[in-house]
């Protein structure tokens, strides 16, 4: 009885949480559906020519590419760094090292609003202008984290009995690397590389320290929302980008779940 009684009762939490969370997500998307430009519920008129209205958005055209270049140039640096990061830290034993993996953890840890505006300050003091360059540098501060993360996990998951092997066999470093380390760190750089994508493409607080008078989507959805005409095309806006990130996320976790083929 006791057992039934606590099954039933940890269901109901998860409901809980999970209307919690996804309620709001659901309206918003119900909102883009909306025939009238006021958000009233019920919705009395439903009607899908806001997405024609967001297509023919140039302002909405400018901010997905200037996100998109935005979140490739970020993501190509973090995978970069954040791989090397993870080598170091991993594979080589030094004075400071468990120093050094807390500093690489620690953008992730703080609040967006402190890192945009040491950034800001930094732009200011060298006489940086604000360009896609301080943005991706802004984005790629904690897209690193993601990808370090990743890397040192799946490395810590895997022997290094089979570079030892690779090396005895007469494989210098960098062919041991290609083709023993990458394959096996691939999936995992991968993952990390799409939820960096995906954190910089819906970044607002840094960005809006480090942009300028640029406008990514997310400044764009900002500015936008407070102008009622817009509102409606917001809520598209708002509808397609939740659908979007759940390419990266759900291809990463898949690629990060635990598997025997990962480890082997």
């Amino acid at each position: 009885m006791r057992g039934g009684a606590g099954r039933i009762g940890l269901l109901a939490a998860t409901g809980g949480v999970l209307v919690f969370l996804y309620v709001p997500i659901i309206i918003i998307g119900l909102y883009a559906f909306n025939g009238d430009r006021g958000q009233s519920w019920p919705i009395a008129n439903w009607t899908v020519k806001w997405f024609g209205a967001a297509l023919d958005n140039q302002s909405l055209h400018d901010a997905i590419v200037l996100s998109l270049q935005a979140a490739l140039g970020a993501t190509i640096i973090a995978m970069v760094l954040g791989t090397l990061a993870a080598l170091a830290v991993h594979r080589f034993a030094f004075f400071g090292r468990e120093t050094v993996s807390f500093i690489l953890l620690l953008p992730i840890a703080l609040p967006g609003i402190v890192t945009g505006m040491a950034l800001n300050a930094t732009f200011n003091t060298f006489s940086i202008p604000f360009t896609l360059f301080t943005i991706i540098a802004g984005h790629a501060t904690f897209c690193v984290v993601t990808v370090y993360n990743n890397a040192i996990a799946r490395m810590r998951r895997s022997s290094r009995s089979i570079e030892e092997a690779s090396m005895d066999l007469g494989a210098d470093t960098a062919t041991t690397f290609r083709r023993v380390t990458l394959p096996v760190l691939r999936t995992a750089l991968v993952a990390g590389g799409l939820l960096a994508f995906a954190l910089s493409f819906d970044e607002v607080i840094v960005t809006t320290f480090t942009a300028g008078t640029q406008q990514t989507v997310p400044i764009w959805i900002l500015s936008n929302l407070r102008l009622p005409n817009q509102r409606p095309i917001v809520n598209v806006v708002a509808l397609v980008l939740i659908l979007l990130s759940l390419i990266p996320v759900y291809l990463a976790q898949r690629m990060t779940r635990d598997t025997s083929g990962s480890g082997r």
